[in-house]
């Protein structure tokens, strides 16, 4: 999956400690890295480690009883190795930046914790400015690629990340971050951002926490960010056919498009670009695995070519829940991308020339607590603020 993929990047960018062959340390120990291979299971790794049966029996046993769950072990988990007189001393697991577990031999048994990572949490301003993409924005800001997701979420109801980003366009965001020894580990909440672009112009959000408790978007004058459809079905995805008359490479003829092609990898997540109802979850032959949701005002969307889906008919979907996973199924697929329709009134529509409208506003009741609670994060945003040329 496109998420587990970005992980296992990061992990690999940003730890250049990790080797694949032993080294002697100062003290005379032998230390071993290795790293989870695709369907590689701990207990496999261990034993390509050079370990025999009873140890790793016995630090099966350990971690278990320091709640470890071996199925949540993914590729690009890390393993350290200690070993001190031909024998296992330490063991460390790192599943990510922060969830680690050491395993210590004590005796003639081996003793295993989860350790805690030190770390704090700040409220950082977030600068990103546009030369190619997103992604490459984040990374000259000196920060950690993955907060082009995190905005490329908040934005969705109003920016397509590969439609509407144009050289120049600027991201500026008030976002929680985990730090670990002044350097970012992860980023929690986004309290507040801004997009200027030169193709949407520029569009504000603030996170805001109602009465019930569940926390939304609203702009800084009180109306929603959030739109009843998204922009697109997959947060990054290139389209490499557009609505209409196109030649078919495997039909050999001209015919009617009656949706839109995004060029995705398999497995890259697909999400409900609105609330709606399942009513097709199957097979097609022409359009492999399809899920298709029936939504209001006569919408229904359909989803084709998927590789898995991960809903079934008469499901309730919510906005931004990932139904299936984009593949290369069906028999008029010509490679791995995702055939994304529009149905209005039964009758398929261009789904990039829809002007949807906006959620319902934030009551007038709620106004005040509203400008209170978003004053600190709208006081960040506004800081050393630069408008763009040409907005």
């Amino acid at each position: 999956m496109f998420v587990v993929a970005i992980a296992a990047l990061l992990l690999t960018a940003q730890d250049s400690s990790t080797i694949s062959h032993p080294t002697p340390s100062p003290q005379g120990a032998l230390v071993k890295n290795r790293r989870l291979d695709k369907n590689q299971t701990v207990a496999r790794a261990l034993y390509d480690a050079g370990l025999d049966e009873v140890t790793v029996t016995a630090l099966h046993g350990a971690l278990s009883a320091a709640e470890f769950n071996f199925k949540k072990a993914r590729p690009g988990d890390q393993l350290r190795f200690v070993f001190r007189h031909g024998q296992l001393d330490v063991l460390d697991y790192r599943r990510s930046l922060l969830t680690e577990w050491q395993v210590r031999r004590d005796g003639d048994r081996y003793v295993a914790r989860k350790r805690e990572i030190e770390r704090e949490q700040r409220i950082e301003l977030v600068d990103l400015t546009v030369e190619s993409n997103v992604w490459d924005a984040a990374i000259s800001a000196g920060e950690r690629p993955d907060i082009a997701v995190t905005l490329s979420d908040v934005f969705a109801w109003d920016v397509d990340f590969y439609r509407d980003v144009q050289k120049g366009d600027r991201m500026r965001a008030v976002v929680e971050k985990v730090i670990h020894k002044g350097r970012t580990l992860e980023y929690g909440r986004v309290l507040a951002a801004e997009y200027m672009g030169r193709s949407v112009g520029t569009k504000k959000s603030f996170r805001y926490k109602m009465p019930d408790g569940t926390e939304t978007f609203f702009t800084e004058d009180g109306l929603s960010a959030r739109k009843t459809f998204l922009k697109s079905p997959l947060k990054y995805a290139t389209v490499t056919s557009g609505f209409g008359s196109r030649f078919h490479p495997v039909l050999n003829y001209v015919g009617n498009h009656n949706g839109v092609d995004y060029h995705a990898p398999s497995g890259t997540p697909v999400w409900a670009v609105s609330d709606g109802t399942v009513v097709r979850a199957g097979w097609n032959d022409g359009g492999g695995n399809v899920v298709c949701i029936k939504h209001v005002m006569s919408f229904e969307t359909c989803y084709m070519h998927l590789s898995k889906i991960l809903v079934k008919v008469g499901q309730r979907i919510a906005q931004k829940t990932v139904l299936a996973e984009s593949g290369n199924t069906g028999k008029l697929t010509t490679g791995p991308h995702l055939h994304f329709g529009l149905k209005r009134g039964g009758g398929w529509v261009n789904p990039l020339s829809q002007n949807f409208p906006r959620a319902e506003p934030l009551p007038k009741q709620l106004m005040e607590d509203f400008k209170q609670q978003i004053a600190d994060a709208a006081s960040r945003l506004a800081a050393s603020r630069v408008v763009l040329k040409g907005n």
